[in-house]
């Protein structure tokens, strides 16, 4: 996406002005003027620029003083001295305090177009390395695996046909399902891709700090804002911004993020200088937010604007087929990460494998796989090697697939494990399922040393 470039000069004398001026919009560059520093602030609170010239010695507020505010509102802006040669040294210190680069008067068009340049290449690159920043802190576990199945055939065919454009998607699903994953491959394979992939976990973002994390702060706007902070907006701009479990943002953040989806725009708290960002807007849920919706947890203005195409995920027990794909990705990649040649997978552990429900969805396969590739003893995963993690079925319970049989406590203490696990370790649900009192569940439980 083509961004045009906003370029603030701040000098008194008209013959600079101008002649900045006519070079920098050959450039294709946006140029605004200021004579004084009072009016180049007022400027440059209202509007957003890429580049800032300031000249050092100007009428009423200094260059230096000038240079103080614009770093500590917007850190991110590069600025470059305009300064005689007598002056140098003040330029030197003036780099000190945070300016970008230097320019020694008289200069020429090429000095500028150069400078300027790469300015405008330190600004993307200080937010590339902030997107990069918070990839490697959210990088998910597991890379996207497309499935062979019906059901996840009918969903990839939307994605390919929605990635291309720049609608805002809704996807929707249980955890675990990959909603993440397919977030990054619409934007993968969207025009946005060399720009940032931003996500948002709405749901792991304390309530107090969301709005500052969604659309930053200026120094000094609250108390703990101890520097300018961007928020998620401002560094996703040109790309994707992935707003997951949407559901959990409280009724006034959602009017607040109605507004950004409206505007494509965003204040800073502390601030009155919107700034516009140009970005793709992607969503997810594990709620049915149409219900959310009637039960008035969610603004119907806002659903709408989110789920112009929808994309639901199902489960991983409804595409069982896909589980020899998903396995045979999974070995792979953990065995390169493990350093291990796992090469054979028996087939009672695929039948096993597909035999369980798998309430963890996708990401608890991934990590069966993971666990068993880390510590089967050949290469070779056998069924052994999951029911030691409590992946069991009927199948499993009653044969190894070597033809040795279990005793009735054996199969009673891996189906109780399995149950357990199935449930999340939550007790009262495990007796209920299994048809017995919790007091004798907790009995078995203590009997095979299952705590």
């Amino acid at each position: 996406m083509t961004v045009t470039q906003k370029v603030l000069i701040i000098d008194d004398e008209e013959a600079i002005q101008d002649s900045c001026n006519q070079v920098l919009k050959r450039e294709g560059y946006s140029v605004r003027g200021a004579t004084n520093g009072a009016e180049g602030l007022q400027h440059f609170k209202q509007e957003t620029f890429h580049v800032v010239l300031l000249d050092l010695r100007l009428p009423g507020i200094g260059g230096m003083e000038i240079l103080k505010l614009i770093k500590e509102e917007n850190p991110e802006t590069p600025v470059i001295i305009i300064t005689g040669f007598a002056s140098i040294e003040s330029a030197v210190e003036a780099i000190k305090l945070g300016a970008f680069d230097y320019l020694a008067k008289p200069f020429s068009p090429e000095e500028l177009r150069v400078i300027v340049k790469k300015a405008v290449k330190s600004r993307d690159i200080y937010f590339e390395n902030l997107s990069l920043r918070k990839a490697l802190e959210d990088k998910t576990q597991f890379d996207m695996v497309v499935g062979s199945g019906a059901a996840m055939e009918r969903v990839l065919d939307i994605v390919r046909r929605v990635s291309t454009t720049d609608s805002t998607v809704l996807l929707t699903g249980e955890s675990g399902t990959g909603k993440e994953i397919l977030a990054r491959e619409i934007h993968k394979h969207s025009p946005r891709s060399k720009f940032p992939f931003v996500v948002v976990d709405c749901g792991a973002l304390v309530e107090t700090l969301f709005e500052s994390e969604l659309f930053g702060h200026v120094k000094g706007s609250f108390t703990g804002a101890f520097e300018t902070k961007h928020g998620r907006f401002e560094v996703a701009n040109g790309g994707t911004i992935f707003l997951d479990e949407i559901s959990n943002i409280s009724m006034n953040i959602q009017a607040k993020l109605l507004r950004v989806i409206q505007e494509r725009e965003v204040t800073r708290i502390g601030s009155t200088k919107p700034i516009k960002v140009d970005i793709r807007i992607l969503a997810a849920t594990n709620e049915n937010l149409a219900d959310c919706v009637r039960q008035g947890k969610f603004r119907d203005d806002l659903f709408y604007r989110l789920s112009v195409v929808p994309i639901h995920l199902p489960l991983l027990r409804d595409r069982k087929e896909d589980i020899p794909l998903l396995v045979d990705h999974f070995l792979n990649k953990y065995n390169r990460k493990a350093k291990k040649k796992i090469n054979k997978i028996s087939p009672s552990v695929i039948k096993a494998l597909q035999q369980y429900d798998w309430p963890g969805n996708i990401r608890e396969l991934e990590n069966t796989i993971e666990r068993a590739v880390v510590l089967a003893p050949g290469e070779e995963i056998r069924l052994d090697d999951l029911m030691y993690h409590g992946i069991t079925t009927c199948y499993s319970m009653f044969s190894s697939g070597t033809g040795e049989h279990h005793t009735l406590d054996e199969i009673e203490k891996e189906y109780i494990q399995t149950v357990l696990q199935a449930h999340h370790q939550n007790r009262s649900h495990t007796a209920k399922v299994l048809g017995i009192d919790r007091k004798t569940l907790l009995s078995k439980i203590k009997k095979y040393n299952l705590d």
